[in-house]
């Protein structure tokens, strides 16, 4: 056979190799050097793993730490490692990974009567993991028929990975080997366990932490932050989903295929109907001294729903809440600060006029009639259109925008007088025992769909801004989140499903060109283990759901 020309993207050199070449082979024959080992790569936009044997002309790019999903190939990787280990050393537990937390993995040993981790537990385990480490072992990826598959994990107990698959539309699946051992996971892994020298195992609560280093600085892992309250909203909705049979997406599958999805979007419903009221009790209780109710959460968390519906509860109470939209309060365009790209930074707190914020906080509390802005996207100004507010005395205003936690937002106002809520989509149900779903995931897909329908961008541009939208996050978010109140999680049991249904079609639409393809690729993997929801439940979807927010039809807007 004629040697294979090879474009590679980290030298822009091209190569011709030999047909069956391995993609870990071509990174030696192209003589790179990273400062880190490869743990993946694209061929043609698509991740594989190097063990990926070449048969035709691609494009090639190699990808360490420092590339997203070369983070989420060590992460893969390193909960293999971790199964393994627990398993050599306790093979009547099964390890479960359930979800994000502090800057690394929370999860628990778990048995017939599930007690604490112990320090020298989580000792045994961590010397175990570097001891497999040092030996270098190849993750080994083999495909099998399906039911071959579901038998070998039945055969270990993994009957979350084997209800999954029983429900997947699939002929074949993936199954990976470490030392004789088999797992599955829904991405590549990376070469062998000597790549993965920098972790952590930590004790957690009832469990542990699976410490991993950051984009940052891959010599050390990321450390550790506070988030305990995050911490108890998952623990809340992994409960209840375990309580109701709706832990992992095979059961949810299940479900689906039974002709239960109705009494599932219900069930899902009725539990937001009860935080919303619970939300109200409290600040009725609090009514004599709460003046200003604050929102905040990150993108797709379904912020503006939760405005509405928790001011719809408060007037069940007796109060009278005033919505008053943050993004009105938007400097005038050329006042607005710019990135380091020299791009406007409509997320930076700066692009708010704080002082007349304040300014009119202050006059509203003191029952003074105030002429609200309204903010004009296309002129990139700000309008006033005869629009005026006063306060009542049983008047509560509500505050909805992502810097609404950020002490310098309202810093005028007493702490004393404000009811902060952090928002967001914290879904603790997972593929199977240590394959979560991501939480980023399910507003990304969230936000692709409303986008398309509402805001004429289509999935690509989502994509492509979606890196900048985290960036955001993470700076002006996600620190101040720990000072909320309360949380509420936006996250309902069936949404992917509905999801899949919306999102689906409009990740097929980009092109393999295109760099958000590596991106959509990937979910639409993803989406393949998650059964669709038939739209003839849509009816059910309440019209005043947070996910009409995203699919269309709410009541609300």
């Amino acid at each position: 056979m004629n040697p294979i020309p090879i474009y590679c993207r980290n030298n822009r050199q091209e190569v011709l190799c030999a047909p069956g070449t391995t993609l870990a082979q071509l990174a030696q024959q192209l003589r790179l050097n990273p400062e880190v080992p490869f743990l993946s790569a694209f061929a043609d936009h698509k991740l594989k793993d190097l063990a990926f044997e070449i048969y035709k002309p691609y494009e090639v790019e190699f990808i360490d730490l420092s590339h997203l999903d070369g983070m989420r190939t060590y992460i893969r990787s390193l909960s293999f490692l971790l199964q393994k280990a627990v398993h050599d050393l306790y093979p009547q537990k099964k390890m479960i990974l359930d979800y994000s937390v502090s800057n690394g993995l929370y999860g628990i040993l778990d048995s017939a009567h599930p007690v604490a981790c112990s320090h020298q537990e989580i000792e045994a385990i961590t010397k175990r993991m570097r001891e497999l480490v040092g030996q270098k072992i190849p993750f080994i990826r083999t495909r099998k028929p399906i039911q071959e598959a579901i038998k070998i994990f039945k055969s270990i107990g993994k009957d979350q990975k084997a209800l999954l698959l029983e429900t997947r539309q699939s002929f074949y699946a993936s199954v990976y080997y470490l030392d004789g051992y088999p797992d599955c996971y829904f991405g590549p892994l990376a070469p062998d366990t000597g790549c993965l020298e920098v972790f952590g195992l930590v004790p957690y609560h009832q469990g542990f932490l699976l410490q991993y280093p950051g984009p940052e600085d891959f010599g050390r892992i990321q450390p550790r932050i506070s988030q305990e309250k995050v911490f108890e909203v998952f623990k809340e909705h992994s409960n209840w989903c375990q309580v109701i049979g709706a832990k992992n997406i095979g059961s949810i599958n299940e479900r689906i295929q039974n002709d239960e999805a109705a009494n599932m979007i219900m069930v899902s419903e009725a539990l937001h109907e009860r935080k919303y009221a619970q939300m109200a009790d409290e600040l009725c209780k609090r009514r004599d001294q709460l003046k200003l109710v604050l929102i905040a959460g990150p993108s797709s968390s379904g912020k503006t729903t939760t405005s509405k519906r928790l001011g719809l509860h408060a007037r069940v109470v007796g109060l009278k809440p005033v919505i008053i939209e943050l993004d009105n309060y938007f400097v005038d365009r050329e006042k607005t600060p710019k990135d380091a790209k020299g791009d406007y930074d409509y997320e930076a707190l700066e692009a708010l006029d704080l002082d007349f914020l304040n300014e009119q906080l202050l006059a509203l509390f003191r029952g003074e009639e105030i002429e609200s802005p309204t903010f004009d996207f296309v002129q990139g100004k700000r309008l006033f259109k005869g629009d005026r507010i006063r306060l009542g005395p049983k008047e509560l205003l509500i505050l909805e925008g992502i810097h609404g936690l950020n002490p310098r937002l309202t810093e005028a106002i007493d702490n004393a007088h404000k009811y902060k809520v952090y928002a967001s989509a914290l879904t603790s149900q997972s593929l199977d025992e240590n394959n979560r779903v991501f939480t980023t995931d399910n507003r990304m897909l969230r936000r692709i769909v409303r986008d398309a329908q509402f805001r004429g961008t289509n999935a690509e541009s989502t994509i492509l801004r979606w890196p900048s939208i985290r960036r955001g996050e993470y700076k002006h978010i996600f620190p101040f989140q720990e000072q909320a109140d309360i949380m509420f999680n936006s996250a309902l049991l069936y949404e992917l499903s509905v999801l899949r249904y919306f999102v689906e079609p409009l990740l097929r639409r980009i092109p393999p060109s295109s760099p958000a393809y590596p991106e959509a690729y990937r979910l639409l993997k993803f989406l393949h283990y998650i059964e669709y929801m038939p739209p003839k439940y849509f009816i059910h979807i309440p019209p005043v759901s947070v996910l009409r927010e995203f699919i269309g039809n709410s009541g609300l807007f």
